[in-house]
């Protein structure tokens, strides 16, 4: 009794044994697959994160190139705009340098015909200069008689002297312009252009004719009492405008030409 009793108590012990070692099995294998899916997870995460990774890498790889591209073009750029800057620097710079030589040679013409002129009495004659160039001013009673076209004795000695200075300085070109007042003529002319015209052109004659200065370098016109330097309603301002004015202006073809380029490269 006593054997069949403990063979039961082992068989049942063998039994229990047998059981707790398959549920330890089945746990480690639900805990294998677990872990198997936890793994597989974790893999597909992963391979995402590499994804992310890799589009993060070529975005960051883009926008360098962009970055580099744009530094390129930002430095080429300023390097043009420097360029650029220099050369309207040097432009202007020349622009100014013949300004000064303009305006260097404005004064250097107006001492000498203040030299030249010296000693005419200044209701007779002035000289002034404005506008880059220089003007001699004659008066009508100084150059010619009243009513004519004429050139006096004066006038010529006056004329003379102004042509030895127009001689010895040949880049000057020389404008001839005759005013009257606003009293209409009469006699031998028309009008008041007919006569401002006639004595510039008197004017011309002789400094070219008597004093060989060159023609090409003259020019006659007449503007009868439309550019008056006073009131025509008083005798003295009528004096002020019948006069005859020699306009001196030194070539400016550099200037002009350089005026030109600077419009064309803008």
């Amino acid at each position: 009794m006593k054997r069949f009793f403990y063979g039961l108590v082992a068989m049942i012990i063998i039994a229990s044994a047998s059981c707790v070692s398959k549920q330890k099995l089945l746990d480690a294998q639900m805990q294998y697959r677990t872990l198997q899916n936890d793994s597989a997870l974790m893999a597909s995460r992963i391979a995402d994160q590499q994804s992310s990774i890799n589009k993060l890498q070529s975005d960051i790889n883009a926008l360098n190139q962009q970055n580099t591209q744009l530094s390129t073009d930002a430095s080429n750029k300023v390097n043009s705009l420097q360029q650029n800057l220099q050369a309207q620097q040097k432009r202007l710079q020349d622009l100014q340098n013949l300004l000064d030589q303009q305006r260097k040679a404005t004064n250097d013409l107006r001492d000498k015909m203040m030299t030249a002129l010296t000693g005419f009495n200044s209701n007779d004659l002035t000289i002034t200069q404005k506008n880059g160039k220089v003007y001699v001013s004659l008066s009508e009673k100084f150059l010619f008689p009243s009513g004519s076209a004429v050139v006096n004795d004066s006038g010529k000695i006056a004329l003379s002297k102004l042509a030895t200075v127009l001689i010895s300085n040949p880049d000057i070109s020389v404008d001839i312009e005759g005013h009257t007042d606003s009293i209409p003529i009469r006699g031998k002319f028309e009008d008041n252009w007919a006569l401002s015209t006639a004595r510039a052109s008197s004017v011309v004659r002789i400094l070219v004719n008597d004093y060989k200065v060159d023609p090409t370098r003259v020019i006659a016109s007449g503007h009868a009492w439309y550019d008056p330097v006073d009131t025509n309603s008083t005798p003295e301002g009528r004096a002020r405008n019948r006069r005859t004015e020699i306009i001196l202006s030194p070539k400016l073809d550099e200037l002009y030409k350089l005026l030109e380029q600077n419009q064309q490269q803008q």
